[in-house]
């Protein structure tokens, strides 16, 4: 099951970075009449990569839309599959095929109390949010705090934009140090809402504290952009015994891409680890899974029973069940 995409031709009109690694593209659809769009949203790319690959990545919304254009920031990535790289080598003119805005990260503005914690380009959905935020807590008395962590001062991108929003309310964290996310949760009142936005290891974290602290999973809301994992990313070996197939995953290739590509027929939605439609049986590991996912809990990631095609990897080899079954 694949989502069905409208796709519309958009001009890229400006380029800015925001941060040495980080570019921002404003993008004017086709029609010259950018959709209005809530915090949250994201648009779906598709870039030709360097070895004539069309991929499709999700990319956040930045900010407000002006009704012309839309702008999103990407992250450079040099070891990553190429999408980024593909963004990166885009001027002013050039054209590509993008999607409406949708919504997964939804901001719900009936809370009592906020708190936005971002890392690194997780940044981006939360910027509009901190924005709708810092005007709705003006007006109703409503406490927002945000916790940013970037590894250094120069990757704070949008760091003004968020003052100006929230003022004191922001707290960079700059460098490896843990963020003391269980202090921020116990200072969130009874009902307060977490949005959160990040590499794995720190959704992660977020995840435990909230646990620890009893807070209802609810008002826990997440994204991620699916990139980050504990090993390099590596080929590694797939066999599907009930296709009688052994398949290579190339570097550039997600588990999900490789499989629909042999014919191996999957189930997918978000492709960002967090709905798990995507999670396949794992029969037998001969070397070591990379969870990327947020969607598996700890205890199922230990047991190495279960790994979300969509962004999830390995070192070595795996022996997956599939979806298949013979006909009787």
């Amino acid at each position: 099951m694949k989502s069905d995409l409208q796709w519309m031709q958009a001009q890229v009109v400006a380029l800015r970075d925001v941060t040495p690694t980080v570019r921002e593209f404003e993008l004017r659809p086709e029609g010259g009449f950018a959709d209005a769009h809530e915090p949250g949203a994201h648009l779906q790319v598709q870039v030709m990569t360097a070895q004539r690959k069309v991929q499709t990545r999700s990319y956040s919304l930045v900010g407000e839309g002006d009704g012309r254009c839309w702008r999103i920031a990407v992250k450079r990535l040099d070891d990553g599959r190429g999408g980024s790289l593909a963004m990166w080598r885009l001027a002013e003119g050039d054209r590509l095929q993008v999607s409406a805005p949708q919504n997964h990260f939804p901001l719900d503005l009936s809370a009592p109390g906020y708190l936005l914690v971002a890392g690194g380009i997780g940044i981006t959905p939360l910027v509009l949010m901190a924005q709708r935020l810092g005007a709705h807590a003006r007006r109703a008395g409503v406490p927002v705090t945000m916790l940013y962590g970037a590894r250094h001062a120069g990757e704070f991108g949008y760091l003004a934009q968020l003052r100006e929003a929230l003022g004191e309310g922001v707290r960079a964290h700059e460098g490896s140090a843990p963020i003391d996310f269980a202090a921020a949760i116990a200072a969130l009142p009874p009902g307060g809402q977490l949005y959160t936005c990040g590499p794995v290891p720190m959704l992660e974290a977020v995840k435990r504290a909230w646990h620890a602290a009893g807070r209802p999973l609810a008002d826990l809301r997440f994204e991620t952009f699916g990139s980050s994992g504990r090993l390099a990313t590596q080929p590694f070996t797939v066999r599907i015994p009930r296709h009688d197939l052994a398949i290579t995953v190339p570097a550039d290739c997600t588990l999900l891409e490789a499989l629909d590509a042999a014919g191996v027929q999957t189930l997918s939605d978000c492709k960002r680890g967090e709905c798990g439609l995507c999670a396949m049986d794992v029969i037998a590991v001969d070397g070591e899974i990379d969870h990327r996912d947020v969607f598996l809990s700890e205890h199922e990631k230990q047991a190495t029973t279960r790994i979300c095609a969509c962004v999830s990897r390995a070192v070595g080899t795996l022996t997956l069940d599939s979806a298949y079954r013979a006909d009787s």
